[in-house]
């Protein structure tokens, strides 16, 4: 007998239960789908996506099988060719993934073909941890510990029989797009592997403090690996084991905000793209497209804002396809805080490029720091570029790598050109706003907002048109 593994975020053979229950019926075929719903993926994610089908194919000795269009045909069709009475899923919990695999099962079931769900991308599948009183977590430390406490299920190996079906032919992989995907670094199942072996024992136990420095090699990079399904989270959690040093529990804490915002989008579906909570509905924003604004919005696209940390995180987003987490914070911050742009313009900006690119994670901690998402009062947060810099940064290494312009300057007077007499000797671009004057007006916007002073949602054309610091700009 015949089943098809319908693959989407599971490029790989270990802790795979979906292709355990395919495996025990007999041959498989592994099906990828090309879905058009998502072709408004970013370049970088779709590169990193090509590559890790590329690797995952090489692992199963050529059997992929990639075609392109509605799943709801592609894979009903490609089950009738191949005589297959199930298709095998590792479960989606994205709101457009829920809707389309439930119109792939009505329509399978049409042909007595059944799809069957086992596990998820995630150690706790989205929707399972609630409260005591049985209602969904919107904070984040209750969640975290109804996470640890429901635990995860070990990793199981890969099926031993294994026999891939290759008598059912696909599209070719584009061969541009996983020679791009693969300039950062080597992709797969295997190379996930590797990095978490050499993370797990070289850099873990300083985790919790060398996560945060952009400078250092003291994260996992595996967040392309993780939302691509390339190593799963019970593998890296099962590997932890009882270890309860401070940069093991760091790590499981990340794991879990992944998992927390994944949970999070699960129960309110529409907090992709909206704001989670309400409380600053009545916020006032610069428009990204107003004539004055849209300079300074492009700025921080590029990486010129005049903010080398800024900039250097913006570059490195650009030319990596990936972006420390403590930059996510700061240039989301300085969109948001400083430019007074509203944080879709960020996270879809954000999505275009990252080759991790996870809804979920991205657009609820771009929310985390516009204020309204999941934290309490967040909004005072508002991060200062050059403080964080000389922080997280000490030596302006991170800076001098990613900003060529200031590689001149030596230690950390990287993070202030403006103070030296040829801090601007190679083109740096001068900074567009003043971080100081940007955060005054951003707390003035949140006061106007709690004393019921702020415009309402459908501001008129002249407050709508405002540039940052709330006034035109010359």
């Amino acid at each position: 007998m015949t089943s098809v593994l319908w693959l989407r975020r599971d490029l790989r053979l270990s802790d795979h239960p979906a292709l355990h229950r395919a495996a025990e019926e007999g041959l498989v075929v592994p099906l990828f789908v090309r879905d058009p719903a998502l072709a408004h993926a970013g370049d970088a994610r779709r590169a990193r996506l090509e590559a890790s089908l590329a690797a995952f194919d090489d692992s199963t000795g050529g059997a992929l099988v990639v075609r392109t269009g509605d799943p709801v045909d592609v894979v009903a069709a490609l089950a009738a060719e191949a005589g297959a009475r199930t298709v095998h899923v590792t479960g989606e919990h994205t709101p457009y993934a829920r809707r389309r695999d439930r119109a792939v099962a009505e329509r399978l079931e049409r042909d007595d073909v059944r799809l069957r769900a086992a596990s998820s991308p995630y150690a706790v599948a989205p929707g399972s941890v609630r409260s005591g009183q049985g209602t969904p977590y919107r904070v984040f430390t209750p969640y975290a510990r109804a996470w640890r406490d429901a635990g995860a299920p070990p990793p199981v190996p890969p099926p031993s029989g294994l026999r891939w079906r290759r008598s059912v032919t696909g599209e070719e992989l584009d061969a541009a797009l996983v020679s791009r995907g693969r300039e950062h670094g080597q992709v797969g199942e295997e190379a996930a592997v590797r990095r978490w072996a050499t993370f797990r024992d070289s850099a873990l136990t300083d985790y919790a403090d060398g996560r945060d420095r952009p400078d250092l090699d003291g994260t996992s990079r595996l967040s392309a690996a993780l939302r691509h399904g390339e190593i799963h989270p019970r593998t890296l959690l099962a590997d932890l084991g009882p270890d309860e040093g401070p940069g093991a529990r760091a790590f499981a804490t990340e794991l879990a905000w992944r998992e927390f915002y994944a949970d999070v989008l699960w129960h309110t579906p529409e907090s992709a793209w909206w704001d989670l909570t309400s409380g600053l509905a009545r916020m006032e924003y610069a428009h990204a497209d107003d004539p004055a604004v849209a300079p300074h919005v492009e700025a921080w696209r590029t990486g010129r804002t005049g903010f080398p940390f800024v900039d250097a995180g913006m570059r490195q987003l650009l030319e990596s396809g990936w972006m420390h987490n403590r930059l996510r914070m700061v240039t989301a911050s300085f969109l948001v805080k400083d430019l007074h742009v509203r944080w879709q313009v960020g996270a879809r900006h954000f999505l275009d490029h990252l080759d991790d690119g996870d809804l979920a994670s991205n657009n609820h901690g771009w929310q985390w720091v516009a204020g309204t998402g999941t934290d309490a009062s967040p909004y005072f947060r508002i991060f200062n570029p050059l403080t964080q810099g000389t922080r997280f940064d000490p030596s302006g290494d991170f800076v001098r790598r990613w900003v060529p312009e200031l590689r001149h300057l030596p230690g950390k007077t990287a993070h202030e050109p403006w103070r030296h007499d040829d801090g601007y000797a190679h083109g740096y671009a001068e900074r567009i706003v003043e971080h100081g004057e940007e955060r005054r007006h951003a707390l003035d916007r949140y006061e106007a907002v709690r004393a019921g002073a702020g415009p309402s949602a459908s501001r008129t054309p002249d407050s709508a048109h405002r540039a940052p610091g709330g006034k035109k700009l010359r």
